[in-house]
């Protein structure tokens, strides 16, 4: 894909705020309406927020929902390696030339006015779905929620939490409870709310302002669970006091079954599409979500490997994300020793991501991950790695990781890339 004139305009859009998040309502507003109010022409909107989770719902809705014959828009975010992969056109990602008009356009309206990068980025995507037919829109929410760029359409046909959890406490607050008042931000009056399992504190905030809006609430363990069955080969959905038995979902870990059920019930909560238990299988074979405990087929590091060896990739980066692939890891990672390499951005926190990893894993290879201005650097981050209870060392890039990780293990191996979506983004740039 050659993208010169989208990457040119996109970066011109990143020097239009001095602040990469500023959130607020104001600017998005203004520009909405300028463009004519994109955002009042959409098809039924679903509206995501959450902490963990967030765009493997998603991915698992898309694919229920095309397999029920629907034409859906996407916008999620960050992408992995090219923008593009942010906004989806009725099952296919913005062209080229599309992706630079609707840019131009938001640009031109914009007029030099002091815009954020995701804010003008947003308002692009409204302005492509508005002009595109579907028969639906996901819309994943980028931080928070009350004040996201997102959170501008008025009556969405649902909205949904996944699990709330710490995270961008420098813009959301420093408690699960203030956390979750920016989460339920984006629920509506009388627009039906499903929620994902909580911490108690982040449940209470949902359950007030879903009772204050008067939001029908669609309750984890309530109206809707899922789980593995008793074999462990597959998985069971309830939903509304009926029980489904279904495959095991595409994607790997215990997880994956709560986000594929989140997904399912969100499905059968659309009063305009009927979702079958047919749809909910085909889905969850075909869902596609690149850097969630991914396995690498091919590519440089595989290459300067021994050939028995395994490579993965995750983009998890706060603790309950450290807590997934450790619990992933401890029960489906027992036949070889673990080695990691880590690259962070500087709004984390390290520790509390590595140090559930420090049962699981041998050791960390620390990277400063290149081309991002935000990277933790490598030796910093060994430090924190180190502090959280795991052998920390440095190495220059994730290829020079992977070389000592082969001359240390002495023997077959499994190697996880992980710590950052943004790492896991220059890593795919190069694998598949």
């Amino acid at each position: 894909m050659t993208n010169q004139k989208s990457d040119a305009t996109l970066k011109r859009l990143l020097s239009l705020h001095p602040k990469l998040v500023d959130l607020s309502l104001g600017r998005m507003e203004r520009i909405l309406a300028a463009l004519g109010h994109p955002e009042n022409q959409l098809p039924p909107v679903v509206h995501v927020t959450g902490t963990n989770g967030k765009g493997s719902v998603l991915a698992f809705l898309r694919a229920m929902l095309e397999a029920a014959g629907l034409r859906v828009h996407v916008y999620t975010s960050p992408h992995l390696v090219h923008f593009h992969e942010r906004i989806r056109l009725a099952g296919e990602l913005i062209s080229e030339d599309h992706l630079s008009a609707v840019l131009d356009e938001c640009e031109a309206v914009n007029a030099g006015e002091e815009i954020t990068y995701f804010e003008i980025t947003t308002a692009a995507a409204f302005l492509a779905f508005s002009r595109t037919p579907a028969d639906v829109v996901l819309l994943e929410n980028g931080l928070g929620g009350r004040l996201d760029a997102t959170n501008v359409v008025a009556r969405p046909a649902a909205t949904a939490i996944t699990p709330v959890s710490m995270d961008h406490q420098q813009f959301l607050g420093n408690s699960l409870a203030e956390i979750a008042t920016e989460k339920a931000g984006i629920i509506k009056p009388n627009v039906p709310c499903i929620v994902g399992p909580q911490h108690p504190d982040a449940m209470d905030v949902i359950v007030g302002h879903t009772e204050a809006r008067g939001a029908p609430l669609l309750e984890w363990g309530v109206n809707w669970r899922a789980h593995p069955d008793e074999a462990g080969r597959g998985m069971v959905f309830e939903h509304h006091g009926t029980s489904v038995a279904l495959p095991m979902p595409a994607l790997p870990g215990a997880h994956q079954i709560v986000n594929a059920g989140h997904a399912a019930a969100i499905a059968r909560t659309l009063d305009f599409v009927d979702v079958t238990d047919r749809h909910i299988e085909t889905g969850l074979g075909n869902v596609d979500w690149p850097a969630r405990l991914q396995r690498l087929k091919a590519g440089p590091i595989l290459d300067a490997l021994p050939d028995d060896w395994e490579v993965w990739l995750d983009g998890g980066h706060n603790p309950d994300a450290g807590e997934t692939i450790a619990r992933f890891a401890g029960a489906q990672w027992n036949d070889r020793p673990l080695f990691l390499i880590a690259g962070m951005i500087n709004s984390k926190h390290p520790s509390g991501y590595f140090r559930p990893l420090a049962d699981v894993a041998e050791s960390v290879r620390c990277v400063t991950i290149p081309g991002e201005d935000a990277a933790i650097p490598a030796g910093d981050l060994a430090a924190l790695v180190a502090g959280a209870g795991l052998k920390a060392h440095v190495a220059d890039s994730a290829l020079a990781a992977a070389t000592a990780i082969a001359a240390e293990a002495g023997k077959s191996a499994r190697v996880l890339i992980c710590g950052s979506l943004y790492f896991a983004g220059r890593i795919l740039a190069e694998h598949r």
